[in-house]
């Protein structure tokens, strides 16, 4: 297996079974969520089930997707129950990923071309059902920075908590293709060990 992971980049559960969302020893450190983690480190760390897997090989088909339509620089922001162990706290698996792409727009492009050009990736409807991804999108060169900051905020403090209240972190990763060979490597031959999903 081609394995590139940290180990320590993303937190262990805490008693609650989500990412704590910041280091209770040190809660001042810039340690804290989003964890800027590697694609790989999030392939190998949470591709623990047939379910999960097939969660994430719809998850890289929909980076692919991106990437294909010039949506390259960036980072995406990742949660939902899939960064917690519902399996135990609700005896359930994940049903998708939560996820915000935070995208530079590629120049000579507008946004009415690009959602004109693969119109399925920008419909949350058919991200979840082809993609298994709940996919939102927020556009990092835009003219109106009070805009964006307003949307991370927003973002942020959605997913900072559960709806009972209960604070959890999440985690960021680059939208570049520079690690998806490695972690889409890691994921077949994950998927191959643990059968057909």
């Amino acid at each position: 297996m081609v394995n590139r992971m940290n180990r320590d980049a993303i937190p262990r559960w805490n008693v609650d079974g989500v990412l704590p969302p910041f280091d209770v020893d040190n809660p001042v450190s810039a340690d804290r969520s989003p964890y800027s983690v590697f694609l790989t480190d999030c392939i190998l760390h949470f591709g623990t089930t047939r379910s999960r897997r097939a969660i994430l090989d719809g998850f890289m088909a929909f980076r692919s997707a991106l990437h294909a339509v010039g949506l390259v620089d960036g980072f995406q922001w990742i949660d939902g129950s899939f960064l917690e162990n519902i399996e135990e706290t609700e005896e359930r698996d994940p049903h998708d990923i939560d996820l915000v792409t935070f995208y530079y727009l590629p120049d000579g492009v507008n946004e009415e071309d690009l959602v004109s050009q693969a119109p399925h990736l920008f419909d949350p409807r058919r991200t979840k059902d082809d993609f298994h991804v709940d996919a939102y999108f927020v556009r990092l060169n835009t003219e109106y920075p009070e805009l964006l900051v307003s949307q991370a905020a927003y973002w942020y403090s959605v997913w900072s908590h559960r709806r009972n209240g209960l604070w959890k972190g999440f985690l960021q990763i680059d939208l570049s293709s520079n690690d998806d060979q490695v972690a889409t490597t890691n994921l077949r031959e994950m998927i191959h060990e643990g059968g057909p999903l």
